[in-house]
């Protein structure tokens, strides 16, 4: 399977109209130019920092600053200057960044063991508050290094603590499930080809890959989806080949885990760099 790395070029910003079709500017807006990197579980940014208006999405979000000036709005308007921070899922937040400023940021599911990690140092009544995010980054976060961007996939790892070596028959299973996101995926499936039970197969995604077997196989979908939409696929496609039902399908799951429209997610995207 083709890498989901990518750098993200200038892309246009448009006014929001609610429609499924509105960029997210944490994506696609002009002010962010760098490199994207899509894994089970997880997205991340490095790059250029921009602007960001309110906006919430299912995922966690850790923002490292490396560079630069950017500040951060939560839902009670309280405002100032980061250099790192770690917003809950489903809250509202805006970001500005002054000139060349620079940050990565990661993309958590919450159901998975970094996701959940993270979320439970923001539990609370105070969850939402711009204090909480930038205390519990001086917890969870190691230093940022003025200049030098973080390893995200070493950060979830850290985050994550999986088990070191794989089962065999989670190994199997991670081997045959490319082949099958082009339609229905069932774990009884996956377990019986393994020569496992489905109970079993289950905990290993879960012990293994700090993951569970249902965000996981939505993350594989996704990543399908983009690396197909990359080789010239148009979002239909792209969707039924990850095995979505349709385009819509797609753009729900996307904008659910993102906040932003698979088309905008792809037109911001263009082959790496060799």
């Amino acid at each position: 399977m083709a890498r989901a790395d990518r750098r993200t070029g200038s892309g246009r910003r448009s006014p929001t109209t609610g429609s499924d079709d509105d960029p997210d500017p944490t994506i696609a807006d002009g002010g962010w130019r760098g490199t994207t990197l899509l894994r089970p579980g997880w997205l991340a940014y490095t790059g250029v920092a921009g602007a960001a208006e309110p906006h919430a999405h299912a995922a966690a979000q850790v923002l490292i600053v490396t560079g630069g000036v950017v500040e951060l709005t939560d839902p009670h308007q309280a405002r100032g200057p980061v250099k790192a921070a770690i917003i809950p899922a489903r809250v509202r937040h805006a970001l500005r960044a002054g000139p060349d400023a620079r940050a990565t940021m990661i993309y958590l599911d919450p159901a998975g063991g970094a996701g959940r990690r993270l979320t439970a140092c923001l539990s609370g009544p105070d969850h939402d508050r711009l204090d909480r995010w930038t205390a519990a980054a001086r917890t969870l976060l190691p230093p940022p290094v003025p200049g030098v961007a973080p390893d995200p996939a070493a950060l979830v790892r850290g985050w994550s603590a999986p088990a070191g070596a794989r089962h065999p028959a989670l190994q199997h299973a991670l081997r045959v499930l490319p082949e099958l996101l082009h339609g229905p995926v069932r774990l009884t499936d996956l377990a019986a080809a393994a020569g496992i039970s489905a109970s079993r197969l289950g905990h290993l995604f879960s012990a293994e890959l700090a993951l569970p077997f249902p965000p996981y196989l939505r993350w594989a979908r996704l990543r399908r989806a983009v690396e197909l939409a990359a080789g010239g696929a148009s979002l239909t496609q792209a969707a039924h080949g990850a095995g979505f039902a349709d385009s819509s399908h797609l753009t729900r799951v996307t904008r659910e885990m993102f906040g932003l429209a698979p088309s905008h997610l792809l037109a911001a995207l263009s082959p790496p760099t060799p």
